[in-house]
């Protein structure tokens, strides 16, 4: 196994998580991909092309930047799943391909994202607009954007690309339904779930239904694919609003709290609004008053609002363990099931 793929496993925080079979090292939960993670670690760098130096350079900083690899490790999953089923007894250049396009559309929403939230950190590393500027920045996430665009019509499968096509306009969708609410008090929990979906969960709910088509299983078992990357997603997206609260800038690699800061509503402040008329008052005066962001923060602690966060994070991950029975018992489907649960690791 390579280096990379090393680091990148390394890096997914918790060293056990529980699953059926007892505690299980985080490392194994992508062991049976490792292969497939390693040629992905490979590719993706040639991927981008050679003829630009500052997009090679923002490549390796944006590639190497200690990334989990999670949304491609879950293709190469959900497509080893399904495969057997389908009657292939390997993954297609078209699985492969589907992997490096998702990480690819994931590393350019997150290079646009660091623009728009003038983040100077990501991973714990300098972002690309920090190193070499916003007009770089804003270009090389363009270029990534429109590179996996055309990689994505060279598959030649129609409902594929339209699958795909959708995510990077949901991007877009997302990033102005949240630009449109911010210190919107009156933000609701199916606001929240839908911003959410566009942001995070789209391309995780399309990748594996894609990976699911190009394994030639059935459409209900396409559909059931596209459920659990749904619920995944919006699982994962909870529990990172909860971690915005509950860790350190050291450990978010972040400042802690930034979203609420900006005004941004998430499901922990949404929850906490229904029970603190106080905090109301607080996000309305757009924390002008020294202190202010602390006692909102305090809130939030103190109304349950990360209580019921969880909750939803719980809820959203028992869904995505439910859409995978349809798929017979094999190591694919155990790590599936386990990266619902090493998500709400992060959380216990």
């Amino acid at each position: 196994m390579g280096s990379q793929a090393e680091v990148d496993v390394r890096d997914l925080g918790p060293k056990t998580l529980e699953t059926n079979g007892g505690p299980v090292s985080v490392s194994s939960l992508l062991a049976t991909v490792a292969d497939d993670l390693q040629m992905l670690n490979k590719n993706l760098r040639s991927i981008v092309g050679a003829e630009n130096p500052v997009l090679v350079s923002a490549a390796d900083q944006i590639f190497g930047a200690g990334g989990k690899r999670l949304r491609p490790a879950m293709v190469f999953l959900v497509s080893r799943a399904t495969a057997p089923i389908g009657g292939l007894k390997d993954l297609t250049v078209e699985h492969r391909r589907l992997a490096e396009i998702i990480e690819m559309i994931h590393t350019a929403s997150l290079i646009h994202d660091d623009v728009l939230d003038d983040s100077g950190m990501r991973r714990g590393k300098e972002t690309i607009h920090q190193i070499y500027g916003t007009r770089v920045a804003v270009l090389a996430g363009d270029f990534m954007f429109a590179q996996s665009s055309w990689y994505l019509a060279n598959l030649e499968n129609l409902e594929v690309i339209k699958l795909i096509s959708q995510v990077i306009k949901d991007f877009a969708s997302g990033e102005i339904k949240q630009a449109s609410s911010l210190f919107d008090c009156d933000t609701t929990l199916e606001d929240y779930l839908l911003k959410s979906y566009y942001k995070t969960a789209s391309l995780v709910a399309s990748s594996a239904k894609s990976a699911a088509i190009f394994s030639n299983v059935d459409k209900s078992m396409c559909d059931q694919m596209f459920e659990y990357g749904k619920n995944l997603g919006l699982s994962f997206q909870v529990v990172d609003d909860i971690l915005d609260f509950t860790q350190s800038a050291e450990q978010l690699g972040k400042p802690a709290a930034s979203d609420l800061a900006k005004g941004n509503l998430t499901a922990p402040v949404i929850f906490a609004l229904q029970n603190e008329p106080e905090l109301r008052e607080i996000i309305d005066s757009e924390f002008n008053e020294p202190g202010s962001l602390d006692s909102a923060i305090e809130l939030v602690f103190k109304s349950g609002g990360i209580e019921r966060a969880r909750n939803l994070a719980k809820e959203k991950a028992d869904q995505a363990i439910h859409n995978l029975q349809c798929l017979p018992q094999s190591e694919f489907r155990s790590a599936l099931e386990g990266m619902v649960k090493y998500n709400l690791e992060r959380i216990d």
